[in-house]
This record gives structure tokens, sequence and C-alpha cells, in this order.
């Protein structure tokens, strides 16, 4: 499940970032309206966490143009300000819930939940592929009968790979997602972790199940690639 976070107040920003990745989102950040708008119209979200406040565009005008673009993704809005005629205005324009500031990290959490589960987007606790199995809960991993052993980033990268199994995932896709693009794009950590990733597999028993393409990055597949 994708989240749109659009806030200026960084600290804010990356706690928020945090605490949903904590809760098995996928999340991108914009830190002023232009930014977010332009991510809000064009990419594909389950839901859309707005301030009000920000730098360039304001969150009224974002809103406003994601519905404007014909789209009908939640919009939660965070404001500072609990006056009758701000809510209003924030529901009026296609906002579908407000939460004012200071809130508690929970309520906003269960909110985020409520607007994607009316939206139809589904979070799936459990993935499998093959004799996989991760446990996005309980953050565990088994392979048939097997239970592995993963860092942080290993866990993480094999939540990546089995959201999108069968398809080929490049490094730079994997820096952005798993170490949100943090280290140096020319440095060899996607593939150390993936060799790691992929010799814990095997202890599982069973055939390889991550793959090399060459010149490309990596696919997760029950049959190497031709």
């Amino acid at each position: 499940m994708r989240v749109l976070i659009v806030e200026d107040d960084a600290r804010l920003a990356a706690y928020l970032e945090q605490a949903l990745r904590e809760d098995g989102y996928a999340v991108d950040v914009a830190l002023n309206g232009t930014e977010g708008s332009l991510l809000a119209c064009t990419e594909p979200y389950d839901v859309l966490v707005l301030d009000v406040l920000l730098p360039g565009k304001n969150g009224f005008q974002i809103v406003s143009a994601v519905r404007e673009a014909g789209l009908g993704t939640p919009v939660l809005m965070l404001t500072a300000r609990d006056d009758t005629a701000t809510i209003v205005q924030s529901l009026d324009l296609g906002a579908d819930d407000y939460v004012v500031k200071p809130f508690k990290f929970e309520e906003l959490l269960a909110r985020i939940r409520a607007l994607a589960r009316r939206s139809g987007a589904t979070r799936l606790e459990l993935l499998r592929y093959a004799d996989v199995e991760l446990d996005r809960l309980k953050h565990l991993v088994r392979r048939g009968a097997h239970l592995l052993s993963l860092t942080a980033k290993e866990f993480q990268l094999l939540e990546h790979f089995m959201l999108k199994p069968e398809e080929v995932l490049r490094r730079t896709e994997l820096l952005e997602k798993v170490w949100e693009r943090q280290v140096d794009p020319d440095s060899n950590v996607v593939d150390v972790h993936v060799g790691n990733l992929r010799r814990k597999l095997l202890h599982g028993g069973g055939a390889p199940l991550i793959h090399t393409v060459r010149g490309v990055g990596f696919v997760m597949h029950t049959r190497p690639p031709e």
C-alpha cells in the first residue's frame, strides 16, 4: 500500500514516514506543495496525507488539483487549525478526513487504514511465493519448515521481491525502496545484501529463487532467466 506524505516539517515528515514504514506501508515524502501536487497527480497512491500550510501550493490547492484530475485517491488533511471554516473548506474541496495537530500517531494510523479500506486497498500480512512465507506483522520468514534468520535489510529486500515476484527489479529501485537513496548508487551494497539473502534462502532448502539479470538487476523466480 502506497502513502504520500506532503509535510514541510522535515522532522515530523520523517517520523510519520518511519511509523508508516514500520506498519508495512510504502511511503513517499514531499517537503513542499509543488512537488507534492505533482506526485499526487501523477503517481498511484492509496492514501494522501496533506499538510494545509505548505510552501508552494498549499494543501487546499493540492486536493483541488487531485480532484480536478479526476482522481479519487482518499485524502487526509493535517491542520494546526481546528476552526470550523478550515475543516469545512477541506471537506468541500474533496478531502475525506482531517486530523488536527498535535495528534496521536495511533489515531492517525487508524484513520489512514480506514481510508485505505474505504478505497478498496488491501495490505497482505502474509506474503507467499513458492515455498517461502513472509509474515509482515511478526517479521518472520520461513522456507518450507525452516525459520530463517534475516537482518532488517534482508527482510526488506525479500519483502520487496515477494511483492513483485517474477518481475525484474533494477538495483536503482532496490536502493530507493530499501535504502531510501542513502548510499552511493555506485556502491555494491545491493549485490552484497542480495547475495547474503540468496544464501540464507538456500539454507532453507530447495532450488535458488533469486537470480541475477546481467546488466539490469535481480528477479525472484522458480526458474533462472534464460
